[in-house]
Formats: structure tokens, sequence, C-alpha cells
């Protein structure tokens, strides 16, 4: 009777031990899930509607810009120097190069939320101790020892730590995508701008050298005047000075057009001779400068440095995620079967079989603040993604509206300079048509054509800085990029 007694408790030990821990596990659990409690964040994404933005973008019925952006100014050699640096350009490649780290975090990522099968083998000679626990006939024998065994292991992701840590790693895979295409984009308004400098110097060149020659006119001139005691040395110094600034002026233009060139060279990833083969830039005004409709609504969607920094913000979203899943217990599924025999003679027989299966639990009860430490930081991260997101939507909207206004304040300056323009260039005719009627001198026909030349410049320079302008504004809209759509792989 006693003994019966005696069996009937020790079996009813394991049950009672068995609530007992599930009562201890439940504890654990619930008292970690409240550990990040009091942690978290109130940053918000501004949306581009919100911002005050109509009147100064207020240019309605306007298309986004196409990818070939470039063509507008008629130049096939400017798209085909684009083309050129997006193929070789030492910045691009850096660029792709964090692409490609970021496509193997993420298949690391995806990796995680899988079961994983391995396989090991294992020899070993060992001398067994003759005063431990090794019976005979093993005990201070020399023994090899083959041991071979599968194993499969699968960490439960009940919390979705795995599958959050995956989505986070896509997210930062299409910013690295969005950045590419952001160092695309600058690279390419680079190139299209330093080309319009090229294009702006050469123009000024021409024009500075037929102020040389009319310098060189009137110093004949003074020179010929002086030894016919008509002029004194006054006046043939003063027309050799304004000769000698005239000729400075052309060898620094030249100067800076070889600078061009070089810029042009380095912004292809090449030697700076390739520049000295470019050819005379010819480009035309381009289209007409006009904004979206739609512009709030998409701009995120078109502009590859605002759909990096909301892909940041949602990789830090996800990682949150983890880090509060980090506070509950993780759980991992293994089995393994193999062999496992002293010697080789009974290594494949079935006696040496081995196998184990079973979980093991992890369960976070006091770390001395680390979590929370971590969840903190998360949340700091992700607030200053917030940040650098809304600040780069604001610099977006200023972007396209400084440079529309730009464009709109010089359309109505070469207004007036046309206007000046046209007077120099009648002038310079009256003039002319003067002295071949013997009415006044050739000296004031050519000062006529230096003003002439002059309100010409003014022209140049603001018909580029309207080109200039109109590639930032290309650039400021995004350049013809659409983000993919928003899912999940």
């Amino acid at each position: 009777m006693n003994n019966q007694l005696s069996i009937n408790r020790e079996s009813q030990r394991p049950g009672r031990y068995g609530a007992m821990f599930a009562a201890l596990l439940a504890a654990a659990m619930m008292s970690a899930c409240a550990n990040y409690a009091g942690i978290g964040s109130d940053s918000k994404l501004t949306a581009a509607a919100d911002l005050q933005q109509t009147q100064s973008l207020a240019a309605p019925h306007g298309n986004w810009p196409a990818a070939n952006w470039a063509n507008q100014f008629g130049d096939a050699q400017l798209a085909a120097l684009i083309n050129e640096a997006l193929k070789s350009s030492p910045t691009l490649a850096e660029a792709q190069a964090r692409l490609q780290a970021a496509a193997a975090f993420t298949e690391e990522a995806r990796a995680q939320t899988l079961p994983k099968v391995g396989a090991d083998y294992a020899y070993s000679r060992q001398q067994y101790s003759s005063t431990v626990l090794v019976p005979p006939p093993y005990a201070g024998s020399w023994q090899s020892e083959n041991k071979a065994v599968v194993s499969a292991s699968y960490e439960l992701d009940v919390w979705g730590k795995n599958s959050a840590a995956w989505k986070s790693s896509i997210s930062k895979l299409r910013a690295a995508e969005a950045e590419q295409e952001k160092v695309k984009l600058t690279l390419s308004a680079a190139v299209a701008v330093t080309y319009n400098e090229l294009a702006r110097l050469t123009a000024l060149r021409d024009l500075e050298q037929e102020e040389v020659l009319a310098w060189q006119g009137i110093a004949d001139m003074a020179q010929r005047r002086l030894r016919s005691g008509l002029d004194t040395e006054v006046e043939q110094q003063g027309a050799q000075r304004n000769l000698a600034a005239a000729r400075a002026t052309l060898t620094a233009l030249d100067g800076r057009m070889f600078d061009t060139r070089y810029q042009l060279s380095a912004l292809l990833g090449q030697g700076p001779d390739r520049g000295l083969h470019i050819a005379r830039p010819d480009l035309d005004s381009g289209d007409a400068v006009t904004v979206p409709d739609n512009l709030p609504a998409d701009l995120v969607a078109r502009r590859p440095d605002l759909t990096a920094a909301r892909w940041r913000v949602d990789a830090l979203t996800h990682g949150i995620d983890v880090a509060k899943a980090d506070f509950y217990p993780n759980i991992n599924l293994s089995a393994a079967i193999g062999l496992d025999a002293f010697g080789f003679g009974r290594f494949l027989n079935a006696a040496s079989r081995t196998a184990s299966a079973g979980p093991a639990i992890h369960i976070p009860i006091f770390d001395a603040g680390a979590l929370r430490a971590r969840l903190k930081e998360r949340y700091a991260d992700y607030d200053a993604a917030v940040a650098a997101y809304n600040g780069t939507l604001v610099s977006a909207l200023s972007d396209i509206a400084t440079q529309l206004a730009r464009i709109r304040s010089g359309d109505a300056q070469l207004v007036d300079a046309r206007l000046a323009a046209q007077a120099a260039n009648r002038s310079w005719k009256l003039a002319d048509s003067q002295y071949r009627g013997g009415l006044s001198s050739q000296t004031s026909v050519l000062q006529a054509r230096i003003g002439a030349l002059a309100a010409e410049q003014a022209i140049v320079n603001l018909g580029m800085n309207r080109r200039s302008q109109q590639i930032a504004l290309a650039a400021a809209l995004g350049g013809g990029f659409v983000a993919p759509a928003d899912h999940a792989d």
C-alpha cells in the first residue's frame, strides 16, 4: 500500500513541476512585455499639401520632366555626354556598390525567416581517463571517434521580429535604389550645367574677340592721330589700356574654357584630355517653363531624395518593431540526427545512430536596461529620419520655387536687355551711316560697336543663366524619376 502510494506521488510530480514551470514562464513573459512602456515618439511626416506653396508655385498645366529632359535643349552632344557620365563615373560606381551591399543585407534578413539545415562531421583521437566516468574497456585507452550529424533549426517568429527585420532591409534597399537615382540625377544636372557654362564662355569669347578687334582699331587710329598731331599721348595711352584690358579678358575666357572642359572630363570619369575633344556646344532655349498641376501630391514620388528619405523612415519604423520584439521570449526549434561511434567499423551501424529534438527558449528578465536603451536609440533614429524627411521636403519646395522665381526674373530682365541691345545696335548703325557720310569719325563707329557688344554680352549671360535655371528646375522636379509602387516583396 505504501509502495503504491509512493508510486502515485512520484507520477504526480512531473505534472506539478510542469504547472510550476508554465506559471514561471507566463510571469516572465508578462514582466518582459511591460518593459518598454513609456517609450515612444510623436514625430510625423509632413505632407507636401500642408505646406504653403500655392502662390510661389502657381504655374499650372505643366508636365513632369521626362527622363530625357536634356533633349529639350536640342544638342545631341549634351545627351551623349550625360550617357557617358552615367556609364563611367566613379561617383555612380560608388552608389552602385552601396546598392549591392543593401541587396545583400536584404537577402541575409530574408534568410533569417527560413529554416536552416546543416551537416557536420568530426573526427577525434582521444585517450580516456582510467579514473573518471569512462568504463572499461575504454578507460585508459586511445579511441578514434567519428561523428556525423545533420541538423535543422527554425526560430519561431511569434512576435514578428524576423519579418520586421526583413521589411526593414527591404526599405533600406529601396532607399539605396532611390539614392542611386539621386546620384544619377545630380551627375546628369552637373554635366548639363557645366556644358551650358562652356556654351556661355564660347559665346562670350566670340563677342570678346570682336571687342578686341574694335579696340585694336581704335588704338591704331589713336596712334595715327598722335603722329599727325591731332591727339595727345593721353588718348593714345587710353586706347592702349582698353585694348590690353580686352585682350586680358579674352585670355581669361580661354583659361576658364579650359577649366570647364577639365571639369567635364572629371564628371565623365575620364582624364583631362577628354574635355579637349568636346565640340562647340549648340544649345537652344529649351521648353516653356511650367510646373505640374499635381505637384504637391506627386512630389514625393518624383524626387529621389524625398523617396530615399521616406524609405529610411519606413526602415526605422520596422527597426522599432525589431527592438520591441527583443523584449519578448525567443523560441528556437532544433533537431538533429546522425551517427556517432568509436572507430570506423561500427560507424555505419544502426546502433551508432543518435538523434535529438527540442525547443530552446530565451526569456529576457533583467538586462540592466540595455533593451530599453536600445529601443530609445531606435526611436531617436526615427525622430531624426522624420526630421530629415520634413527638412528635405521643405528644401525641395523652396528649390522649385527659387528656380521658378529666378527664371521669371531672368525673363523680365531679358526683355529689357533685348531692348537695350536693339538700341545699342541702332546707335552703331547710325554711327556707321554718319561715318560713311563724313559726319563722324571711325572712332565713334568702333565705340558704338563696343557698346553694342556689351549689350549682347548681357543677353548671352541672361540667356545662359536661364538655361542653367531650367536645368536646376528639371532636377528639382525629379528629372523624370518615378518611385516604384509601395509593396513588400
